[in-house]
C-alpha cells in the first residue's frame, strides 16, 4: 500500500491528479486482505489502462491498479475457440495475439486503447464491431459480498457503449476476467468506415483478419493522436442516435450530414462531424483542446487540469445541443 500518489503515469489524459492510498492488484489472493481496508468499500477506484477517465481533482481514497495477468485456451472444437482473459492484460496485446493464432474476432478493435478489464465496462466498439458480439462471461468480485460471481452475456446488459457496470452496479465489483468466443474460420467484415478504401490503397484484394487489423491501425494512428505524446482519452463523446425525424429535418440543412441506419425510428449521426460542424475541431486553449485531426478528441498538451477538460466537454455539448438539438454524451468517466 503507497500513499500520496500521483496518477499522471497511470492516465493516458496525463493528468496530475493524486491517489490518497494506491495498491496494485497483481494476485486475486490479494483482494481479501485489501478488502479490509476502510477506503475499499467506503471510497475505491479500479484503473486498467486509465484510457477512459478523467481525472477532474485528487481522489482521496483508495485507487487499485489493476495487473491481473494471463490468458488461458479453455476449450475448443472444429470452428470455435474460448478464450479466458485477465482483466489486466492489455487489449491490443490480447487483439494481436489472437490475430497471430488466425483467431477472428477482434480485428476490428485493434490499437483501442485500455486493459481487458474496462472492455466490457463499456462495451468497446470500433469499425462495426462491439465486445458482446465475441462475449461469452466475466468474472468479478463482489465488493460487498467479497466472493467471485460470474455474469454471462446478457446478464451485462450491454448497449451502444454501455453496460450495467455503469448503471446498476457502478463501482461494486472489480472485474478479473473475461471470456471470449473466437472464430476459426472468421467472417470478414470490412463495410464500416474506411476500412475497405485503406485495404485498396494497401492493393489488398483477399484480407485476411491480420490485414484488417492492419488497416484499423493505420486509420487510427492516422486520426488519433498517440498518448504517449499527448493527453488524450481517444473518442471523448459517443455518436447519438436519434429520431429520425429529426434527422430529416437536419437533412434538409445539412445536405452533407452523415447518417447511419438503426431501425425504422432511429439512426446514429457521427458526434465528430457534429462537433466539427459547430466549430470546436482543432481549437486550442493554452495547454488543452480539441484535436487538429478528429474533433472526438480532447487533448491535453501538457499540465492542464482535468477541470479545464471537463468544462470544454461541457462547453462543446452546450453548443451543439443549441446548433443542432442534438445531445451528445461523453464516453469518458468523470473522476
Amino acid at each position: 500500500m503507497k500513499e500520496n500518489i500521483s496518477l499522471k503515469a497511470y492516465n493516458t489524459f496525463g493528468i496530475d491528479a493524486r491517489a490518497k492510498f494506491f495498491f496494485e492488484l497483481k494476485k486475486r489472493e490479494e483482494l481479501s486482505s485489501l478488502a479490509h481496508f476502510n477506503s475499499f468499500h467506503d471510497k475505491s477506484l479500479i484503473l486498467g489502462g486509465g484510457s477512459n477517465i478523467l481525472l477532474c481533482k485528487d481522489f482521496d481514497g483508495l485507487v487499485i491498479l489493476n495487473s491481473l495477468k494471463g490468458i488461458e485456451l479453455i476449450k475448443e472444437d472444429e470452428n470455435e475457440v474460448y478464450l479466458k482473459v485477465a482483466a489486466g492484460e492489455v487489449w491490443h496485446d490480447l487483439v494481436s495475439y489472437t490475430i497471430a493464432r488466425s483467431w477472428g474476432g477482434l480485428e476490428n478493435l485493434s490499437l483501442i486503447p485500455g486493459r481487458v478489464g474496462a472492455s466490457p465496462m463499456q462495451n468497446i466498439g470500433a469499425y462495426g464491431v462491439e465486445l458482446k458480439d465475441v462475449f461469452y462471461e466475466l468474472e468479478a468480485w463482489d465488493k460487498e459480498t467479497e466472493q467471485v460471481v460470474v455474469f454471462n452475456k446478457e446478464q451485462c446488459q450491454f448497449a451502444y457503449r454501455e453496460s450495467i457496470f455503469k448503471k446498476e452496479l457502478r463501482g461494486k465489483h472489480i472485474i478479473l476476467s473475461i471470456s471470449l468466443v473466437l472464430s476459426k474460420k472468421p467472417k470478414i467484415n470490412i463495410e464500416y468506415g474506411a476500412i475497405a478504401e485503406t485495404l485498396k490503397l494497401m492493393k489488398v484484394e483477399n484480407p485476411t483478419i491480420k490485414d484488417v487489423s492492419d488497416a484499423v491501425i493505420a486509420i487510427r494512428s492516422s486520426k488519433l493522436p498517440n498518448p504517449k505524446e499527448i493527453g488524450n482519452a481517444g473518442s471523448f463523446f459517443k455518436n447519438p442516435v436519434v429520431d429520425l425525424k429529426l434527422v430529416k429535418e437536419l437533412q434538409g440543412k445539412y445536405p452533407s450530414l452523415p447518417v447511419y441506419t438503426v431501425d425504422e425510428k432511429c439512426a446514429k449521426l457521427p458526434a465528430a462531424w457534429l462537433i466539427e460542424q459547430a466549430g470546436w475541431k482543432g481549437k486550442s486553449f493554452g495547454n488543452y483542446g480539441v484535436h487538429k485531426n478528429q474533433a472526438l478528441v480532447l487533448v491535453n498538451y501538457g499540465g492542464a487540469k482535468g477541470e479545464d477538460i471537463k468544462n470544454l466537454a461541457h462547453s462543446i455539448q452546450a453548443d451543439v445541443f443549441s446548433k443542432f438539438g442534438i445531445e451528445i454524451s461523453p464516453e469518458v468517466n468523470f473522476i
